[in-house]
């Protein structure tokens, strides 16, 4: 199978090159995999399937490097003296704090 004229950015960072063409080989379950969706009429063509794999793949790449980020930015806090070690007491801590701050809202009403 060949992908033509392949272009995804995945985050502003990380860029994918153009491709001209690629061969991929697939394993026989895949073959069937895609020959089903597009006897179904869930895709035309074999690209699309492939395109529509590596489009999920991508989102999923891009989720996971946010996810990446925000941790690194929660340990650059933690080390920065601006977050919570949790523990089982720092959790129950800090719902009696929750809870307190509503009661004192609920008190202002």
């Amino acid at each position: 199978m060949v992908v033509k004229s392949l272009a995804h950015t995945l985050t502003p960072r990380f860029t994918l090159s153009t491709l001209q063409s690629m061969e991929v080989e697939l394993t026989p379950d895949q073959k069937a995999f895609i020959k089903h969706a597009i006897k179904t009429g869930r895709f035309q063509h074999e690209r699309d399937a492939v395109r529509e794999a590596l489009s999920l793949w991508e989102e999923r790449e891009r989720r996971r490097l946010e996810f990446l980020e925000s941790l690194d930015d929660a340990r650059s806090s933690i080390t920065l003296g601006k977050g919570r070690v949790i523990t089982e007491q720092s959790m129950c801590d800090l719902a009696e704090e929750v809870k307190e701050r509503g009661r004192r809202r609920l008190t202002a009403e």
